[in-house]
């Protein structure tokens, strides 16, 4: 959209605030440049909550696509795509250029890394070590430092799982980790000593333990998209239930699975039709049990209610190698065996390969919208962000 500044100058603040919302983030960030108003305006909290909180279709929404490739020995170069549909599912398209991701090039990281988002605007990157805090849509991003917890002297320290939320009632985000400790016993066993939770709140830069947690985890499995932020609260796949940490009270919960699904072998956290989401699926290569080669996506009708679960489609003989997202409430998309990109129509089963490769099981998809979200920065001695 372009109108002469002169124009802009004339017409009322609030018409001026309703163009402002229509307008992508691209030229609302050349509209910074324009006056000092137009820059106190955009960069305040009221107009950045008015845009993250617009109203919007699936055709404003775009796909962040983190993906690795090997290089050399133990080492890989992992990127970010930003791409966009033009309301055909079979293509889409670059919005900026692949971006090449700081700290994620050995073997844990492309494997066990997580892509958790958007929250409230913001993506995470993280794996055992690192934490990377982004808005796609400005291209800006933070490296968390790292917990100042150490482990007890004479044992090891495990992550289970880590998590990325937004507290509305502190309006803050936070990064969640659980781990144990464990040590070795007489025999040369392993045991588990104790469990630990660590909070991380990006507005005042600290990490704390949580002190108030007395309960034994569940198995918690780090698969790629086992886990999801929805309804203020942290989700995590775990054994035959779905562990839950609400972001604003720090108390953990958990959610059953559908009896059916225990027996299936792998499974996935989505959002479909604004629900949790559950997807069950095997991952190995197709055999002629048609169990074992059995896709199942089950819906949470009423949130938090184990009973409400209503299983939604159930699909066979798909080359899945990990479900990534749903998107427009109707497209799977998927990384199949061979490092390809696919996409599944739930509506009329069609199934394509895109163009787009990466290494088996590096694949990690956010669907997002366009907002301008400032990443806290805590204090003037915390981490700095950065522009991809």
């Amino acid at each position: 959209m372009k109108m002469p500044h002169g124009i802009m100058k004339k017409l009322p603040e609030d018409v001026i605030l309703c163009i402002f919302l229509r307008i992508p983030v691209k030229s609302l960030m050349r509209f910074k440049c324009v006056s000092k108003n137009y820059y106190t305006l955009l960069q305040s909290t009221t107009f950045i909550n008015l845009h993250l909180n617009r109203t919007t279709t699936v055709k404003d929404e775009f796909i962040l696509l983190k993906r690795s490739f090997k290089e050399d020995i133990n080492q890989y170069k992992t990127i970010f795509s930003f791409l966009s549909g033009d309301g055909d599912h079979d293509y889409l398209n670059p919005i900026f250029s692949d971006f090449d991701v700081p700290n994620m090039t050995d073997t844990q990281s492309i494997i066990f890394d997580q892509l958790i988002g958007p929250c409230h605007g913001l993506i995470a990157l993280m794996d055992d070590f690192t934490t990377i805090i982004f808005n796609p849509s400005t291209r800006i991003f933070r490296l968390l430092p790292p917990s100042p917890f150490d482990r007890p002297k004479g044992y090891h320290r495990s992550i289970k799982c880590l998590g990325f939320g937004f507290d509305s009632v502190v309006n803050d985000y936070k990064v969640v980790r659980i781990s144990e400790f464990l040590k070795d016993d007489c025999y040369g066993y392993v045991q588990v000593e104790e469990e630990n939770v660590e909070i991380y709140e990006l507005g005042i830069d600290c990490w704390r333990e949580l002190n108030h947690v007395n309960q034994q985890f569940p198995t918690i499995f780090w698969v790629p998209c086992s886990q999801i932020f929805y309804m203020g609260t942290f989700h995590w796949i775990a054994q035959s239930v779905i562990l839950c940490f609400n972001m604003s009270t720090e108390i953990f919960h958990h959610i059953r699975m559908p009896d059916p699904c225990h027996n299936i072998r792998n499974h996935s956290l989505v959002i479909l039709n604004e629900s949790l989401t559950l997807i069950c699926y095997s991952s190995v290569a197709p055999t002629s049990d048609p169990i074992e080669d059995l896709m199942e996506i089950w819906i949470l009708k009423d949130y938090d209610v184990s009973e409400s679960w209503v299983k939604k489609y159930t699909i066979r003989s798909l080359p899945i190698k990990i479900p990534l997202a749903i998107w427009k409430d109707n497209l799977l998309l998927f990384q199949n065996r061979s490092g390809y990109l696919m996409v599944y129509d739930l509506r009329t089963d069609n199934v394509k390969e895109l163009n787009i490769h990466g290494c088996p099981e590096s694949m990690r998809v956010a669907v997002y919208k366009e907002n301008l979200t400032i990443i806290p920065s805590g204090s003037e001695s915390s981490t700095p962000v950065h522009k991809f």
